[in-house]
């Protein structure tokens, strides 16, 4: 069955990867209209089907989250049928992605100069913690790590002093994901033009590395490594968090013309005239007065009167929603961010939508996430082998049949 829409329609992906960076890969290469078809393990199938709490009658939301829009089979990697199995599938796809640890899909005969030979077109993608060459090459590795190692928590977090934070999101986990779907289509392109396959190699260390381009800029410049600021920024200021009377407020006041605007719709012409704040090299200097003379005149007015205030003056700011809020956004739903999908055993569930739009070629979330094994006896038989054949397999444990 392939796609019908998006500009990647027709493209053939085999997901052999798991949990959320390689799937987050894939999620983002079905919805620009890629047929991708996700290989879980037996038994069991991907390791997020078990991320449990929270379910939606059993079914793992997590799982749900990571895998709409793909087919799904389960392959028992260990037989030699479900090698074989697999082994014709990568031999007619555009790609595959993977994020074991180095060596797994050569030690199963499956590694990229093992594939090239029959398919020298495929594009290979591997999402690693540290990636496949250097002296990490073979640590496993989490977002959480990555991030530490990265140099993220090192500036992320309340302020000076206090423990080291996280980003509350898995940023490396997903911006990986979303490196090597851009990887995977510049190797598309390269394919196109020559006929060429190749290797895409991304991690999650280089991710996080990623994510530090304002606090690298400073330090190569400097050789001092900035710390946390709360939400504050490292360049421009105020661009951060205030407390109104009744919730938190954003303020984008990141240039000088904002920053009048800012002053006027405050009505606080004792700060304006302030030797201490006049140019953006003096607000950065003092960004700790600024926020000590800002935050009680915020405190005085509540959040949506500062936000009709701040819009009305043409300074950037928004209110600091919850998740669930987020979802009840107005311009979320019109931005097709929250869609409805169809799920094979739940009926209608919603998750969430493609941020990229495209005005001839458009993307879309089509369906949930497969159970496990939904998909095996159908894509073996696209794939030419009989009712037969697939029975065997399945009384062999090769596959899992839905």
């Amino acid at each position: 069955m392939t796609q019908s829409f998006g500009p990647l329609a027709g493209v053939k992906v085999i997901e052999l990867a798991h949990i959320m960076a390689g799937p987050v890969c894939g999620l983002m290469l079905a919805d620009l209209g890629a047929e991708v078809i996700k290989v879980e393990k037996i038994p069991g199938g991907d390791d997020s089907r078990r991320f449990l709490p929270p379910d939606i009658d059993g079914e793992s939301a997590a799982y749900m989250m990571m895998n709409r829009n793909k087919r799904g089979i389960a392959l028992d990697l260990k037989t030699e049928s479900g090698k074989a199995i697999l082994k014709k599938l990568l031999s007619e796809a555009d790609v595959v992605t993977e994020n074991y640890r180095r060596d797994t899909m050569s030690k199963l005969g499956l590694g990229y100069e093992d594939l090239r030979k029959t398919n020298p077109g495929l594009i290979y993608c591997t999402i690693s913690g540290f990636g496949r060459t250097g002296p990490y090459a073979d640590r496993g590795g989490f977002d959480l790590i990555a991030q530490g190692m990265s140099g993220l928590m090192s500036f992320t977090g309340e302020g000076p002093g206090r423990p080291p934070c996280k980003v509350g999101a898995p940023v490396t986990d997903i911006t990986a994901g979303i490196l090597a779907a851009l990887g995977v289509l510049s190797a598309y392109v390269h394919k196109l033009k020559t006929g060429e396959g190749q290797m895409v190699d991304t991690s999650l260390f280089e991710a996080g590395i990623v994510h530090t381009y304002w606090q690298s800029a400073i330090a190569l410049a400097t050789g001092i490594a900035p710390g946390p600021m709360g939400s504050a920024h490292p360049l421009n200021g105020p661009y951060q968090a205030f407390e109104t009377m009744d919730g938190w407020i954003t303020i984008g006041a990141a240039n000088q013309r904002n920053w009048e605007r800012l002053l006027d719709a405050m009505e606080v012409p004792e700060i304006a005239a302030d030797p201490r704040f006049v140019t953006n090299t003096d607000r950065m200097t003092n960004l700790k007065a600024l926020e000590g003379v800002l935050t009680p005149v915020f405190k005085k007015k509540s959040q949506s009167e500062w936000l009709d205030r701040l819009e009305k003056a043409g300074v950037p700011a928004g209110p600091v929603l919850d998740v669930c809020e987020m979802f009840e956004d107005p311009h979320a739903q019109a931005r097709g961010m929250i869609p409805t999908v169809e799920h094979a055993r739940l009926g209608p569930v919603k998750t969430l939508g493609l941020p990229i739009k495209l005005s001839e070629t458009p993307g879309k979330v089509a369906t949930g996430a497969p159970v496990f094994g939904q998909h095996t006896a159908e894509v073996l038989g696209e794939y030419g082998y009989s009712e037969d054949q697939i029975k065997a397999f399945a009384a062999e444990g090769a596959i899992a049949v839905s």
